[in-house]
C-alpha cells in the first residue's frame, strides 16, 4: 500500500485519507461507492517496462506496487492470475478479423477472473484480524471466495440465490464454506448477506460494495497489456454482471497509461445478456439503472441491480466504448464455437463476451481490422447444464466396428 493516497467517493467526490474502516461513502450511504487512488508521479520511478521484465513473480502479486494490500501473507495465497492470453488460430481466420486475442480467465485456481478479487479479500480480513468473510454470489464470487480462503485459514459465510449451478455449490461445499441457499434470487440473496454481515460484523467481500475489489480484478488489464508487450488493443470485451469487473478492466488500463507504461486506453465492449441488461437499457436511454428481471442462462452476471452503476458506466463512456446484448441462444452458440475453434471452455456468462464481439462485428461496432481481447471469465465446467440446453450429446453405438465405420462416413470425422 506504499503508494497508495486517498479514497474518493465516485458520487460526491468526498476524499478520504488511509486507513479508514468503512467500504462506501459516510455522506452517500451504500451508492457512495468508493474509488481508490495511487500516486503515479512517485510511481513513474519505480514501474517501467524493465520492472516487468526483470520481476519473475508470474502472478497477480507481480503487480502489487498497484494494488491496496500490504505484503505480508502474500506468498501464502493461492497462484492467481497470469492466466494465458491466446493469439486465435481458428477464429480470427473465420471472423475474417485481423487479430483477435482470447484472455482464459478460467485457468486461475478455483475457475474464474473473480479468484483475483477474492485473493485480494482475504489478505484485507487478514490486515483488518477477520476470521471470517462472507458475500453473496451468483455462483463465482462465492466459490473463488472459499476456496482462496481456505487457503489462508479462515471461514466463509456465503449466500446464493437458489438457482446457483451445481457445480458452483459442489466447490463452495469441497471448500468447507458454510453455504446459505436463498430462496430467490440475487436480490434477496444480497439482502440477507448485507444484514448478517453487519450484524456479525464480518468481513465483506461482496464486490460491488468493498472498493478493494476492483483493485484486485484490475490486474486482468495489466496481464493483457503486458502479454502483448504493452501494445494494448483497440477493444477488449468482457461481459456485465454488477458491473465491478469491467470496472476494473478499465481502472487497470487506466493505471498503465497514468504512469505512462501505455499510450492510451482500450475502448471496452461492456456485453449482457438480452434478459437482464440494466446497464445497457440506461446507457441507450441516458438514464440511471432501473431493477429489471434476471432472465438469462448466464447466471453469473444475472444481476438485475447492479450495485456497482456508476464505475462500470464510466468505464465504458471514458474509454470510447460501447455496451451490446445478446440473447441466450447467442451465448450458448460461443460456448460451442471457442470450445471447437479454440479449445477454451466457457461458462455461458464468459462466453456472453465472445457473443458480444459476434454482434458487434455484425452491427459494424468493432472492424475487423481492430485488434480485439476477449475476456473469458469463467470455466465451463461451473456450469455442464448449458451444453444439455443446447442439446449436444455423444453418439451411442453398439460396440460394432462396421457400424463405426459407417457413422465416421456419414461425417465430418470419417474423412482420412
Amino acid at each position: 500500500m506504499e503508494f497508495l493516497t486517498h479514497y474518493s467517493c465516485t458520487l460526491c467526490g468526498s476524499e478520504y485519507t488511509p486507513p479508514v474502516d468503512f467500504y462506501t461513502c459516510p455522506k452517500c450511504g451504500e451508492k457512495g461507492i468508493l474509488d481508490i487512488h495511487y500516486d503515479y508521479e512517485r510511481l513513474k520511478k519505480t514501474l517501467n517496462k524493465q520492472y516487468f521484465a526483470d520481476n519473475t513473480d508470474y502472478s497477480m502479486w507481480r503487480y502489487e506496487p498497484l494494488m491496496s494490500v500490504s505484503k505480508a501473507h502474500i506468498d501464502k495465497t493461492l497462484r492467481v492470475g497470469w492466466t494465458p492470453h491466446y493469439k486465435s488460430n481458428q477464429l480470427a481466420k473465420r471472423l475474417k478479423m485481423d487479430a483477435l486475442y482470447i484472455k482464459d480467465e478460467g485457468l486461475n485456481p478455483t475457475g474464474s477472473l473473480k479468484d483475483r478479487a477474492s485473493a485480494v479479500a482475504v489478505l484485507k480480513a487478514m490486515e483488518n484480524d477477520n476470521v471470517t468473510i462472507a458475500c453473496s454470489s451468483t455462483g463465482n464470487a462465492a466459490s473463488s471466495l472459499a476456496g482462496n480462503a481456505a487457503r489462508m485459514g479462515l471461514k466463509t459465510v456465503i449466500f446464493v440465490p437458489e438457482r446457483a449451478p451445481i457445480g458452483k455449490l459442489a466447490q463452495l461445499l469441497a471448500y468447507g464454506a458454510d453455504v446459505i441457499s436463498v430462496e430467490g434470487d440475487y436480490k434477496a440473496a444480497f439482502q440477507l448477506s448485507k444484514a448478517a454481515i453487519d450484524h456479525f460484523g464480518w468481513y465483506n467481500r461482496n464486490a460491488a460494495i468493498n472498493p478493494h475489489m476492483v483493485e484486485g480484478k484490475k490486474t486482468v488489464a495489466y496481464e493483457i497489456a503486458e502479454q502483448l508487450d504493452f501494445d494494448v488493443p483497440d477493444w477488449v470485451v468482457v461481459s456485465v454482471g454488477d458491473g465491478c469487473t469491467i470496472a476494473g478492466v478499465y481502472k487497470g488500463f487506466y493505471d498503465l497509461f497514468a504512469i505512462g507504461i501505455t499510450d492510451r486506453i482500450p475502448k471496452i465492449l461492456g456485453v449482457q445478456s438480452e434478459g437482464c441488461a440494466p446497464f445497457y437499457e440506461a446507457a441507450k436511454e441516458g438514464r440511471e439503472l432501473i431493477e429489471t428481471d434476471e432472465n438469462t442462462i448466464a447466471d453469473s452476471i444475472a444481476v438485475g441491480i447492479p450495485r456497482n452503476p456508476t464505475k462500470a458506466l464510466n468505464a465504458v463512456k471514458r474509454s470510447g466504448g460501447q455496451w451490446i446484448t445478446v440473447t441466450d441462444e447467442q451465448i450458448l452458440e460461443s460456448i460451442v464455437l471457442l470450445g471447437k475453434e479454440e479449445g477454451v471452455f466457457a461458462e455461458p456468462a464468459a462466453a456472453a463476451s465472445m457473443a458480444g464481439l459476434l454482434e458487434a462485428l455484425e452491427q459494424n461496432v468493432v472492424s475487423r481490422r481492430e485488434r480485439v481481447s476477449v475476456i473469458v471469465t469463467g470455466n465451463g465446467l461451473k456450469d455442464t447444464k448449458s451444453m444439455e440446453h443446447y442439446g449436444i450429446k455423444p453418439k451411442r453405438l453398439k460396440p460394432d466396428l462396421d457400424l463405426l465405420i459407417e457413422y465416421m462416413q456419414n461425417n465430418e470425422g470419417g474423412r482420412t
